[in-house]
């Protein structure tokens, strides 16, 4: 196929998108395409030559209430955006994740009749909270690229144009996955047990749940005291925020807490330090996936701001949080949600896991749940890209 130099908008907003964009990007290249990228990317994406206008932590807000107090930064970013798409067009804008700016730096291009044709690569949980939203999304958005099965069908079912594209880490990451040998590639003692605790790679999320994650770990040593505990840290702020915490603790069981600090253009510290932990603990987000797909048994958690959490309550459609749970359609992990995160809680679940039985059960369920997103029918993200690109 013949086509000439492609100018390509992309948007992320945390470390998962960053991660699906450096993907694409590199497929791009590896089809021979030339192409520049632009937008807003993260580090992986910009040691790749993507041209960034603004940090990626500028859209790391999550939550109702969170998102207000930032509201005139994003309405800043988003018109930055679409003054210099207007000055010099991209031919496609990608929004990957980040549904709330993505969603409406799309509307606003098609509302100044720009000729860009946009994508949502990541769908917006629209089958779970908030299904109105799906009539704004076939009037603004070109294409969605949905990571899951069950999410073409809903869009069929709307008459939106929908691609399942897969999710590029059920194909990146392997079947077989020893724990042994991912220790041994951290340089972990292989005979110790450890405990992944993950609070997120946001600030606000760090903040929120770092003491849900030092009680509960105060709770284990207590009763293991030869347990050690693994915590990634994306960056140099994350590392500095999560050790503020532990300096507040006990010398002879802050020790116990290992911090590592990502060294890579890759961030892949959350993936390495999940794959070499006996039992993972983690924020509710993307980030279950990955650990669903290193086959680790987890617990996930998360808290919000009160206000935010009422409102999404009345809102949220499904029955699961999790993607694993959403995926298999019951409960294969537990989900400890706002008054259920507590130490005690969290100690008690992460106990359960240290069972043989119950962790290998729980790993056969996430390794069954690979191989069914890799055995799905799925379209090369380029090849749909630039089938829209040319209509």
């Amino acid at each position: 196929m013949s086509i000439q130099k492609l100018k390509i908008g992309i948007v992320v907003g945390e470390v998962s998108g960053d991660t699906l964009g450096v993907e694409l990007m590199r497929s791009f290249k590896a089809q021979g395409i030339d192409a520049e990228f632009e937008g807003i990317g993260g580090p992986q994406m910009i040691a790749e030559g993507f041209k960034s206008y603004y940090p990626m932590e500028t859209l790391s807000v999550m939550g109702i209430v969170e998102v207000l107090k930032d509201l005139k930064k994003l309405f800043a970013v988003r018109d930055g955006l679409v003054q210099k798409w207007t000055e010099n067009p991209v031919d496609v804008f990608v929004g990957i994740d980040a549904p709330d700016f993505n969603l409406r730096l799309s509307k606003t291009l098609k509302e100044n009749n720009l000729p860009i044709k946009t994508v949502q690569y990541v769908s917006p949980s629209v089958w779970a909270w908030r299904q109105g939203r799906v009539h704004g999304i076939k009037k603004t958005i070109d294409l969605v690229l949905c990571l899951f099965p069950f999410e073409k069908n809903f869009y069929t079912q709307h008459q939106v144009n929908a691609a399942f594209v897969g999710h590029p880490l059920a194909k990146q990451l392997p079947l077989k996955n020893p724990l042994v040998e991912a220790k041994q590639a951290l340089n972990l003692d292989p005979e110790k047990t450890y405990i992944a605790l993950l609070p997120g790679s946001r600030k606000g999320e760090v903040e929120r749940l770092m003491p849900l994650l030092m009680g509960a770990a105060e709770r284990l040593l207590n009763q293991h005291p030869e347990l050690e505990f693994l915590m990634p840290a994306i960056n140099e702020q994350r590392k500095a925020q999560i050790q503020a915490h532990l300096q507040s603790k006990p010398s002879s069981w802050a020790k116990k807490i290992h911090v590592l600090e990502n060294k890579d253009k890759e961030s892949k510290i959350g993936r390495q330090v999940m794959n070499a932990s006996d039992v993972v603990a983690l924020a509710s987000g993307t980030a279950t996936l990955e650990a669903m797909l290193l086959h680790r048994p987890m617990v996930t958690f998360y808290k919000l701001n009160t206000i935010t959490y009422i409102i999404a309550k009345l809102l949220v459609k499904i029955q699961y949080y999790s993607l694993p749970n959403i995926i298999a359609g019951k409960k294969v992990i537990e989900e400890l949600i706002q008054s259920d995160a507590t130490p005690e809680c969290l100690a008690n679940e992460i106990e359960r896991l240290m069972h043989t039985e119950t962790a290998q059960l729980q790993a056969l369920q996430h390794l069954s749940m690979h191989k069914q997103l890799i055995s799905g029918d799925t379209e090369n993200p380029v090849d749909a890209i630039l089938k829209l690109i040319q209509t």
